[in-house]
């Protein structure tokens, strides 16, 4: 998303105006080439790329077979979509633009996946805060649960309209543009779109307020709330509730355990968000208010190193949905289980025993030849 990174690390000119004259080619402009650091940054784009789709999908799955139509399960399918927005979008056209060096798809194919990458970045911040509200709005206003479906669908419209609104400029400031010294390379970039620096530096922060900075502040204010309100309920004298259904259990903090679980479950995802892609913003800000300092301090390896790591979010999302679901509880604890068994058939010799019936970790038969 901050393409600016890529076109100083590769040593471009502005090609859009006097300056890439040939003085300017002979000793400033470097063509890009696939560097070893772009070669592992392939493989691990690609690798990522697999992990995140049978993650992703499988979420996907376990969220629309479970019986319970909850609201929190829509939730969870929208963020799933947005991963694999950047999943089959993101990941692919970044790897093969690397291998490829130059841009060879075409001007129509360079403004329309230049849109939908950044819709793809959009959709997964913009659901990310969605899931927060709903978070807030369960612990701060819980007799409000009954307006939760309608209140969420709501705020996923506007999410899924914002990516997409605040994308469309991408359709119109990229474009191809071909060079031909010192050889043909056709690049798909923003060089001329912007007829002076202040303009582009505008576009840019504002897409990082968009993309991280009013997301995160969004999501810190969110859960400081949260964290505020359970304090407040931790020290007061308040009755527990009793119910026969076991989900509806109230913790130590008067908060329904179920609740409790989909609260941790979205903080989780907001500090994976917010881990695995500050660096790279933070990287961005960097070259946007000190362009020059980055010159023989910053080399391609770290850039490449930041970017995955930022698409690490992607694949840990489905993993987290999985580690808090009942069902993959479940069998976490079927595996706990049958551990204790298992190191017990380990004494026994394999001579002497050919069938073994084991529960909850207690051998209960054997079968002795």
């Amino acid at each position: 998303i901050l393409h600016h990174l890529a076109d100083y690390f590769t040593g471009f000119c502005d090609w859009s105006s006097s300056r890439c004259n040939r003085t300017t080619v002979d000793s400033a402009l470097q063509l890009p080439t696939f560097t070893t650091a772009a070669k592992v940054r392939v493989i691990i784009t690609f690798i990522l790329c697999g992990i995140s789709t049978i993650c992703n999908l499988a979420a996907l799955w376990a969220a629309n077979s479970h019986k319970r139509n909850s609201h929190v399960r829509v939730l969870i399918i929208n963020l799933t979509a947005a991963d694999l927005l950047v999943t089959f979008i993101v990941m692919p056209v970044d790897a093969v633009w690397n291998i490829t060096v130059q841009w060879l798809a075409g001007d129509l194919a360079c403004r329309v996946l230049m849109f939908l990458k950044l819709q793809a970045m959009y959709s997964c911040a913009f659901v990310t805060v969605v899931i927060s509200l709903d978070r807030q709005s369960a612990i701060l206003n819980p007799l409000a649960i009954n307006m939760a479906r309608r209140r969420n669908r709501v705020m996923l419209v506007v999410a899924w309209t914002l990516s997409t609104v605040f994308s469309v400029p991408q359709i119109f400031i990229f474009h191809n543009v071909t060079i031909t010294f010192p050889a043909e390379f056709t690049q798909c970039t923003t060089r001329g779109s912007f007829l002076t620096h202040w303009q582009e530096t505008a576009y840019n922060m504002f897409t990082f307020c968009c993309l991280f900075l009013l997301p995160l502040i969004i999501m810190i204010t969110v859960y400081t709330r949260i964290f505020i309100q359970i304090s407040k309920r931790m020290k007061g004298k308040t009755d527990k509730m009793v119910t026969a259904d076991p989900d509806w259990r109230c913790s130590q903090n008067n908060i329904p355990k179920a609740r409790m679980r989909t609260l941790k479950m979205s903080l989780v995802i907001v500090m994976c968000f917010i881990v695995c892609w500050t660096p790279y913003y933070l990287l961005g800000l960097w070259y946007w208010f000190f362009p020059d300092d980055l010159e023989g301090k910053v080399s391609h390896s770290l850039t490449h190193i930041l970017f995955i790591f930022g698409l690490f979010n992607t694949c840990m999302d489905p993993i987290i949905y999985g580690l808090f679901t009942v069902r993959f509880k479940g069998l976490r604890n079927r595996l706990i289980s049958v551990v204790p068994c298992l190191i017990k058939m380990s004494f026994l010799s394999q001579t002497t025993v050919s069938k073994v019936q084991c529960i909850f970790g207690k051998i209960i038969s054997l079968a002795i030849n």
